[in-house]
């Protein structure tokens, strides 16, 4: 058989997502000064819009790192070792988060709802009205790993039904510029994200968004350290100390090309993208179930990311997949990150699409396409019609 993945390889993992020309571009030059002029300015730019992303007033600090990094850079500044805290799980980024905490001496309360479900939010209250101990309520708004989108607006309901003075913390690094967040509508009081994924930046950079609330009880938290510091990165005397020490100058630079991109486009257009794309993922994924194994992991459709979707064809053929479309027709897929079971311990049945960032409609159906390319070449039976529902959902019928 003639290899046809020669060409432009496609990356359709959920982050790093593809990297836009442009903003490689901007990235692609000479290191600046890094005392005066330019990049100061450029830098001082992002904030009021990453703040427009994510639909808040309040403060941001950017930290070189990554999602991990600004999970930690959460904890550090508004817990301390002994607090108590009440964790969300609906994937891995759920339970990694609570270890992360869990390190530094957190106890954490864990109400871990699998892997193919959202949040119970009656268990969530009663959790809260049984445990008046509990500092901060912490989430994944999407899952990178189950792609399920958990509803952050209705946790915030409940904490506030309860009458609970828990600070409300959410990880939105899976979806930040794909799936809508509202971070002072919905009253978050720390969100945090990376640049990797929806703002289509090569990783390296992170994001810490807090409301003045959350930096009250930085003042009395014993954790924070002079790196994880946000307040220093919020409001810095002299720029260096914005980055605790060098900054990462190509990286503004990607990032305020990302940032122009969204912007030009206009942010609730990008949003109204990655919802069209996703359905028609969906879409394609239906009709390929009704003739065989295919499945989504998430069967809600209300309850799944416009950035991922997590799929199960049964073991070992989601690698067997994932091996043909990417050595013969240039395309990877995401591995069932976290999906592993007993069964099947190397999670050989699942894979994942991302679907978020610099993607259009041609470039999912062209995935969709070599996905189907795929099941055939592996002797996969599946359902007729899967492209043309898609190509339905891209036409807009």
């Amino acid at each position: 058989m003639t290899n046809l993945s020669h060409g432009r390889h496609y990356l359709a993992i959920p982050g790093p997502s593809v990297m836009p020309d442009r903003v490689l571009q901007a990235m692609h030059r000479a290191a600046p000064n890094i005392y005066t002029g330019e990049l100061l300015e450029i830098t001082a730019s992002l904030t009021p819009d990453l703040r427009a992303l994510a639909k808040t007033q309040h403060n941001v600090a950017m930290y070189i790192g990554n999602g991990h990094a600004a999970w930690e850079a959460a904890l550090f500044n508004t817990l301390s070792a002994g607090d108590e805290v009440l964790v969300l799980a609906t994937g891995l980024f759920g339970i990694g988060w609570s270890d992360m905490a869990k390190a530094m001496g957190v106890t954490c309360h864990i109400l871990d709802f699998g892997r193919a479900a959202s949040i119970d939010l009656d268990l969530v209250g009663q959790t809260l009205r049984d445990n008046a101990k509990i500092k901060a309520v912490l989430m994944v708004q999407t899952d990178t790993s189950t792609s399920v989108k958990n509803d952050v607006a209705a946790v915030r309901r409940t904490i506030d039904a309860v009458g609970h003075s828990a600070l409300f913390m959410v990880d939105c690094i899976a979806c930040f510029g794909c799936d809508d967040f509202q971070m002072d509508a919905w009253g978050v009081d720390v969100m945090v994200a990376g640049c990797q994924k929806g703002l289509m930046v090569p990783p390296g950079m992170c994001f810490v968004f807090y409301s003045d609330r959350a930096d009250a009880v930085r003042e009395t938290n014993g954790c924070a350290s002079s790196y994880w510091d946000w307040r220093p990165r919020t409001e810095p005397e002299l720029f260096y100390k914005r980055w605790c020490g060098t900054a990462p100058t190509h990286h503004i630079y990607g990032l305020r090309a990302a940032l122009d991109m969204i912007l030009e486009e206009g942010f609730e257009n990008t949003l109204a993208r990655h919802a069209i794309l996703a359905r028609a993922v969906w879409a394609a994924c239906d009709a390929w179930g009704q003739g065989g194994p295919l499945r989504p992991n998430i069967t809600d459709p209300s309850l799944r990311s416009h950035a991922v979707t997590t799929l199960h064809l049964g073991k070992p053929h989601g690698t067997a997949l994932r091996n043909w479309v990417s050595d013969q027709a240039g395309l990877t897929l995401g591995i069932g990150l976290g999906m592993a079971t007993q069964d099947d311990p190397n999670s050989d049945g699942t894979f994942r699409i991302g679907h978020m960032g610099h993607v259009s409609g041609q470039m999912i159906m062209g995935v969709l396409g070599t996905i189907q390319a795929g099941l055939a070449a592996i002797d996969i039976p599946f359902g007729d019609g899967a492209l043309d529902a898609a190509a339905k959902i891209i036409a807009g019928r």
